[in-house]
């Protein structure tokens, strides 16, 4: 099949619109990442796709095809973090400052990064890591070298300017075959697609209603736990734990987020504390957040 034939399907109107096989999203995303076919055509399928609304079969045979070219190291006692390559515009990382808590639990954090993505202009963790010194807990992946080809159509998504599937996808590809993982969900539905999409790469997967969609927490908030099939909803409180911190409401400057890191508050410190916490329960040595909390203490 012509690569047409894929954007007439998504990008035709309701009426004619309709799901991709799993031959043709193979055929499709394959074309795509291999970049076989015009960048012009990459951009209208991304972007009637996004319009159409991807489903969970394409985006998990999408996945599947993304796994045939990354290039995986092992990193054992890893938990793999879900950030969005669109960085962070409001709040710094705690990335730096969770990491150091959970080395008496010899966990290791796994995280990609690449240069900045559509749609947030915020602050990458590739610049984060080529600005602070990650403790030697934190495996960066950089995937221009895990996944070239993904890599690649940096410029093309640039130019496009707007969020695509790959945005939902590339969260989670697991360069580090870490056994489990933290991944961000906004809207409740999401929960259940990332469960489908991702849960059955890890033996254990906690989705979080995060800051800026990433895997940290700054303020009271819900996560989720799949527990004997069923998605249990848990709420974390800040406040509980005598955290007043107070997440801004403006952009912050690439260079004030990497100083807030650098420096943190005391309120931040706490706040890296809890979400270490959140990180135990994902690596299944606590049940509950409040004696994680404990543990870290």
């Amino acid at each position: 099949m012509g690569f047409h034939s894929y954007i007439r399907a998504v990008g035709t109107g309701p009426k004619s619109n309709r799901e991709l096989t799993e031959v043709e999203t193979i055929d499709a995303i394959e074309s795509i990442l291999n970049q076989n076919v015009h960048s012009e055509q990459i951009a209208a399928f991304l972007l009637g796709w996004r319009v159409r609304l991807e489903t969970i079969e394409e985006l998990k045979t999408t996945l599947e095809v993304c796994n045939k070219y990354i290039k995986r190291v092992k990193v054992p006692n890893s938990i793999e973090l879900g950030y969005p390559f669109d960085g962070k515009a409001d709040n710094p990382y705690l990335l730096p400052l969770i990491a150091k808590y959970l080395k008496k639990f010899d966990l290791n954090l796994v995280v990609s990064g690449d240069e900045l993505q559509p749609a947030k202009k915020g602050l990458t963790i590739k610049k984060l890591y080529e600005n602070i010194d990650f403790d030697d807990n934190i495996y960066y992946f950089d995937r221009a070298d895990y996944f070239k080809e993904l890599s690649d159509l940096t410029k093309i998504r640039n130019i496009l300017g707007l969020r695509t599937a790959f945005n939902t996808v590339e969260k989670l590809l697991n360069p580090g075959t870490s056994d489990y993982a933290v991944n961000a969900a906004f809207h409740k539905p999401y929960v259940a697609k990332y469960n489908h999409l991702f849960g059955g790469n890890y033996k254990n997967l906690i989705i979080v209603k995060g800051n800026e969609g990433t895997p940290e927490i700054f303020s009271k908030c819900k996560y989720w736990l799949t527990i004997d099939g069923k998605i249990v909803e848990h709420i974390i409180d800040p406040e509980y734990f005598g955290i007043n911190y107070k997440k801004s409401t403006d952009i912050i400057s690439a260079e004030e987020s990497l100083e807030m890191t650098k420096n943190p508050s005391n309120d931040l410190e706490k706040l890296a504390k809890l979400n270490a916490a959140m990180f135990l329960i994902s690596a299944q040595k606590a049940d509950d957040i409040k004696s994680a909390f404990e543990m870290i203490d």
